[in-house]
C-alpha cells in the first residue's frame, strides 16, 4: 500500500468477501487463543523464534527481492533501511518473540475488585480484543512483533503490510503459520491481507468483524486509515520529536544526546527532527555539536543564530523554514534553533510537535520538572536521548507501536494495550 491523503480507494464485493472470509476465520481462532494457558501461549512463541531463526535464508533471500525492487524503483535509502532483513536483524526478530514469552500474559489480570455491601463481589479483569488489524508500511519486523504480541494477549491478527515489502512478509507469514500448525495452534491466528488497495479499505470498514485497527507508517497512511475508517483506531503517530538543551545542560551530554537522538538510525519515529538550544549557552554548545553533527551528515536547517555558529565552524546549512521545522525527515537532516527561554522552547515543540517524544537536557530540576508537566507527548525524556521510546528498551519485549493519541494507550505499546476489560460480577441469588 502507498500512503495517500487522496483517501481510501474504493473496495469492490470481492474485496469485501475476501476481508469478510479471512475475519471470520480470525474470529475462530481467537476464540482458542483466549482459552490458552500462558504456558501453551509462551512455548508457542519460542516454536515460532526458532522457526524464524531456522529460516532466515529463505527469508533474506524473499527481502533481497523487496530491496532490489525498492531500488529499482528509486526508494530513498532510509525506506531501504526499514526494509532490509539480514541475518542479523531476523535473528532479532525471533529474539523479541522469546523477549514476549518471557513477560507476563496481561490476560486475566484483575485491574480492580472489590465485595460490595450487599455481598456481591465484582471484578475488572483483562481479556483479548479478539481480532486486531494492522496496516502497515516496508517495516517487515512489524509482521513478527504483531503477531508474537497477538498470540500473548491472545488475539488473531490480520496483517497488511505494504507492497514494498510484500515478498518479506509473505515469507514471514508462511513460516509463521507453519509453526503454529505444528505447535497444534490455529494457523489463522496470523493472516496475511492481500490485494490492491480497495482491500485496505474492506478491512478499514469491516466493524463488527474486526474489533481493532493500528495504523504504523508514515502520515498519509495514518491520516486515511484515521479519517476513512468505521472500526475503531488506535493512532501510531509521526515523531516530529524534539531535543531541548537548557540554560543548566551539562554540554557533554547535551552533546552526546543530541548526536545520538538523531544519527543513532535516523528512518525511525523516535529520532530527533529537531535542536533547540538555550541562548545561553549557545556560544559554547552550538560549535560542538555543528561540527559533530556535520562530521555525521547530517543536513542542517539553522535559524540566524545557529546558521552564524555553522558559517563559523565551516559547517554547511540553509536557512530553516516553517515546512523544516514542522518535517519529520526519516533521515540525515535537522532543524536547529536557538530560544531565548525555556518558555520559547515549550512553545516551539506545542507549535511543531507531534506528542510522541521530547527531551530536555538539564541539571536544573526547577525546569525539568517544567518541561515534564508542560510538554504535551507520550514519552518525555530528561537527560536521555529520544531513541529510548521503544517498547524494547521500556522492558516490554517487542511494540506493536508507538500510540500518540490519547485514549486507551499511549506511548509504547505492548501487551495490555492489546487487551481490553469485561467485569465480572458474582452473586449468591442477588436480585435488584
Amino acid at each position: 500500500m502507498t500512503a495517500t491523503t487522496t483517501g481510501p480507494a474504493p473496495a469492490s464485493e470481492q474485496d469485501v468477501e475476501l476481508v469478510r472470509e479471512l475475519a471470520t476465520r480470525s474470529r475462530a481462532a481467537a476464540r482458542q487463543l483466549a482459552l490458552l494457558t500462558r504456558a501453551e501461549k509462551d512455548a508457542a512463541l519460542l516454536a515460532l523464534a526458532d522457526a524464524l531463526d531456522t529460516a532466515v535464508p529463505r527469508i533474506v533471500t524473499a527481502n533481497a527481492e523487496d530491496i532490489a525492487r525498492g531500488q529499482a524503483g528509486g526508494m530513498t535509502e532510509s525506506l531501504q533501511d526499514r526494509l532490509r532483513l539480514d541475518d542479523g536483524r531476523v535473528r532479532a526478530i525471533a529474539q523479541a518473540l522469546r523477549d514476549v514469552a518471557g513477560l507476563p500474559d496481561p490476560v486475566g489480570e484483575v485491574v480492580r475488585g472489590s465485595t460490595l455491601a450487599n455481598g456481591m463481589q465484582i471484578r475488572q479483569v483483562r481479556v483479548p480484543m479478539g481480532v486486531v488489524g494492522m496496516i502497515y508500511e516496508a517495516r517487515p519486523n512489524v509482521t513478527v512483533d504483531a503477531a508474537g504480541l497477538g498470540l500473548k494477549s491472545g488475539n488473531a491478527v490480520i496483517l497488511r503490510g505494504g507492497s514494498a515489502a510484500a515478498s518479506s512478509n509473505r515469507v514471514l507469514v508462511e513460516v509463521l503459520r507453519e509453526a503454529l500448525t505444528a505447535a497444534g495452534l490455529p494457523a489463522d491466528a496470523v493472516q496475511l491481507l492481500e490485494g490492491g488497495h480497495g482491500t485496505v479499505t474492506a478491512l478499514m470498514t469491516a466493524r463488527g468483524l474486526v474489533d481493532l485497527l493500528i495504523p504504523r507508517g508514515g502520515a498519509g497512511l495514518i491520516e486515511s486509515v484515521v479519517l476513512g475508517s468505521t472500526v475503531p483506531v488506535i493512532e501510531t503517530g509521526i515523531g516530529n520529536c524534539h531535543v531541548y538543551v537548557d540554560a543548566g545542560a551539562d554540554l557533554d551530554k547535551a552533546l552526546a544526546i543530541a548526536v545520538n537522538s538523531k544519527t543513532h538510525r535516523p528512518s525511525v519515529c523516535n529520532a530527533a527532527e529537531s535542536l533547540l538550544v538555550h541562548e545561553a549557552v549557545a556560544a559554547d554548545f552550538l560549535p560542538r555539536v555543528l561540527r559533530a553533527l556535520g562530521d555525521a551528515d547530517v543536513v542542517l536547517h539553522a535559524d540566524e543564530a545557529a546558521g552564524r555558529a555553522a558559517q563559523a565552524e565551516g559547517v554547511a546549512s540553509t536557512p530553516v523554514t516553517d515546512e523544516a521545522f514542522a518535517t519529520e525527515f526519516h533521515g540525515l537532516e535537522m532543524s536547529v534553533a536557538v530560544v531565548p527561554d525555556l518558555d520559547a522552547a515549550l512553545e516551539h515543540v506545542r507549535r511543531y510537535g507531534t506528542g510522541h517524544t521530547e527531551a530536555i537536557v538539564t541539571e536544573d530540576r526547577a525546569a525539568a520538572r517544567r518541561w515534564v508537566a508542560e510538554v504535551d507527548a507520550a514519552a518525555v525524556m530528561v537527560n536521555a536521548s529520544t531513541r529510548f521510546t521503544d517498547g524494547g528498551e521500556f522492558g516490554f519485549g517487542a511494540e506493536i507501536g508507538i500510540s500518540t493519541q490519547k485514549l486507551h494507550a499511549r506511548g509504547p505499546m505492548a501487551l495490555p494495550e492489546l487487551t481490553t476489560t469485561k467485569w465480572v460480577v458474582e452473586g449468591e441469588g442477588h436480585i435488584r
